[in-house]
């Protein structure tokens, strides 16, 4: 380990996020894992997470924090700030929605994005403004394998990490020169409750007048779960974990994206957009650099 960060990981009740916490305090870093209501439905990942601190001795404080309520998180911010230098945000919160598209209502649709996306524009907006000012730090973002491509019945899901893709991308240069870093990881799927947990559309009569096509939610969940009780290890999320623990590590410059198990062809979208991309922004530097006359 380089030296020792004060990291905040949000979602860090299960899955990626209670993997994440744990694996980064057992690199010696100073871990505040954030939950929804860690006395109440989320008390036992909580409790865990606390005996995990004092049975191995790593540094690991709970955190609430609800990603939609702004207050929330602007408490737990200001706390953590309290205390010293927040160096690393990891915005790993959401939910992964699973049905119809036009199934999903806009009231759905809009809870969807609360979480994936508003819920990562509060946190980081809450510490960006120390990052900036102490001139270090970094955000890594959980996107996913869905930021990259469209997929069947993932279109919620695939919207709300599509807009992540471009808040996380364009954080990234804005933020040149500042120290700070915004950079994206994009795992395939993995073996977490999401998919025992996938939210599906309340408009129950479009859904069936879908026909049997509705019966597509079931079938793709299902073919995740058979994958995942397969045991395979491109599929264990301790892959993704581990990754974004590297990320931490890493001295500058990182890598804008970094995918994470089954390629599925992201990692060439990757290639074939990042000389545009790249092209794009030198043909925009001297504006938005402020160098322009």
């Amino acid at each position: 380990m380089t030296d020792k960060k004060t990291i905040l990981v949000t979602g860090a009740s299960r899955g990626i996020g209670i993997l994440t916490v744990r694996t980064l305090a057992a690199q010696g870093h100073k871990v505040l894992a954030a939950m929804r209501a860690p006395e109440t439905r989320n008390q036992e990942s909580a409790a865990m997470l606390e005996a995990c601190a004092r049975d191995t001795g790593t540094d690991i404080s709970v955190v609430e924090m609800d990603v939609t309520d702004e207050a929330s998180v602007g408490r737990a911010v200001d706390r953590a700030l309290a205390d010293g230098p927040i160096d690393v945000l990891i915005n790993n919160a959401g939910v992964m929605p699973v049905g119809v598209t036009e199934a999903f209502t806009v009231d759905q649709l809009q809870s969807f994005f609360d979480v994936n996306m508003f819920g990562i524009a509060r946190t980081t907006r809450a510490v960006l403004p120390s990052m900036r000012q102490q001139g270090s730090g970094l955000l890594v973002h959980l996107s996913s394998a869905a930021g990259r491509l469209s997929i069947p019945y993932f279109g919620a899901y695939c919207a709300t990490k599509w807009a992540l893709e471009a808040y996380a991308e364009s954080l990234h240069f804005e933020l040149e020169g500042t120290g700070v870093e915004s950079v994206l990881i994009e795992p395939s799927g993995h073996g977490t409750d999401l998919v025992k947990t996938a939210p599906a559309p309340k408009d129950a009569a479009t859904d069936a007048s879908y026909g049997d096509k509705a019966q597509g939610r079931d079938r793709l969940l299902g073919m995740f779960e058979t994958e995942f009780e397969a045991g395979n290890p491109i599929n264990d999320a301790q892959n993704v974990a581990d990754r974004i623990a590297e990320l931490v590590e890493m001295t500058g410059p990182r890598p804008i994206r970094t995918q994470v198990g089954a390629d599925m062809g992201v990692a060439a979208c990757n290639d074939a957009t990042l000389p545009i991309q790249s092209a794009l922004i030198e043909g925009l530097r001297p504006i938005y650099s402020g160098a322009a006359a």
